[in-house]
């Protein structure tokens, strides 16, 4: 048998590792086969790693140590943080786990500090920094557009632009802003719903409704984006997929001086109607390789929500790449 021993520092620090009902532990246990047993020692507390494999103590141990790490700073560990770390360094990726830093993007209205949690999601806010468009494509959960929020508002404090601009398209699943009850903000008001409720996080409902009022803070559909020039702006553009490839030459042609652009979206989730090009899947195609602008994919594993969101995705990914294989065939015939 093998084994490693862990220097965990505080019962405190075990105690977040292990999780609930020591639920984390389990976790590892199952994923390397390995056993997990907490130790008080004079230097203070250790996790002893047991198991036929010497290279699955290593990763498990591994994972420990990086979990230990983050509970020490003081963050929240999570199911899905410790199933991604899992899959990180069994994976062989553990280096790269090393790109993730302690910077914040932004504290939000309660003080929480918002930080990059994956190393997909550390790739795209370098990328939004680095660059004036950035395109953020993936899956549903992967922190998009609270990502791109986060760093206008950041933007925003520091005195880098004047005004944030989010805008997305206010017509989704066939419904027809004419056939909805109300005036036109009530009509509008649930489809950019998504982008208040991450406002009112980083800012808080108060201080937004007096950004909003003085105009620096601006939450519109896109179809108001026509004929305009934002100057000193940070814009967003959310739900992209659902653009044809005419607005999102409209909306990529607003962009002025002292502007960024950050432009997210999810290809499998289209609502237009069948047989219509995506603009944000057209955009990507002729964009990719211009100077200034960037195209950052999510995956899966970048997904922050229930750990049962990534393996619906995965198994969406999975029929919906078998249907491909079947129609090329098909075709092939």
């Amino acid at each position: 048998m093998s084994e490693e021993i862990i220097r965990m520092g505080s019962s405190e620090t075990t105690a977040a590792v292990f999780g609930t009902c020591d639920a984390h532990a389990r976790t590892i246990e199952a994923a390397f086969d390995v056993e997990l047993r907490n130790r008080s020692e004079s230097t203070g507390d250790a996790v002893q790693v047991t198991g036929r494999s010497p290279e699955a103590v290593r990763l498990a141990a591994e994972v420990l140590k990086r979990l230990a790490e983050e509970a020490g700073d003081g963050e929240d560990i999570s199911e899905q943080r410790v199933a991604y770390l899992i899959g990180m360094i069994r994976d062989g990726q553990g280096e790269a786990l090393t790109e993730l830093d302690d910077s914040t993007l932004c504290l939000t209205s309660r003080g929480k500090p918002v930080k990059a949690k994956t190393v997909g999601q550390k790739k795209y806010v370098d990328a939004i920094r680095q660059n004036t468009v950035v395109f953020g494509v993936g899956p549903a959960g992967t922190g998009k557009t609270f990502l791109a929020v986060a760093m206008a508002v950041k933007a925003l404090r520091a005195k880098e632009v004047s005004r944030i601009v989010l805008t997305r398209p206010a017509i989704e699943a066939g419904e027809k802003l004419g056939f909805l009850p109300g005036d036109l903000q009530s009509k509008i008001d649930p489809y950019l719903r998504p982008l208040y409720d991450a406002l009112y996080e980083m800012m808080g409902a108060e201080n937004y409704a007096k950004l909003v009022e003085k105009q620096v803070i601006e939450v519109a559909p896109l179809a108001y984006m026509r004929g305009r020039t934002l100057d000193d702006s940070f814009i967003i553009l959310d739900e992209a997929q659902n653009t044809t490839p005419e607005q999102m030459k409209m909306f990529l042609t607003r962009l002025g001086f002292n502007s960024k652009a950050v432009i997210t979206g999810d290809l499998t989730q289209t609502d237009l109607p069948d047989g219509q090009k995506s603009g944000l899947a057209v955009a990507v195609k002729i964009l990719a390789g211009v100077p200034d602008i960037a195209v950052h994919t999510f995956t899966g594993r970048d997904v922050v929500r229930h750990q049962l969101v990534q393996k619906i995705i995965a198994a969406y990914e999975k029929y919906e790449n078998e249907r491909a294989k079947g129609a090329l065939k098909r075709g092939n015939r």
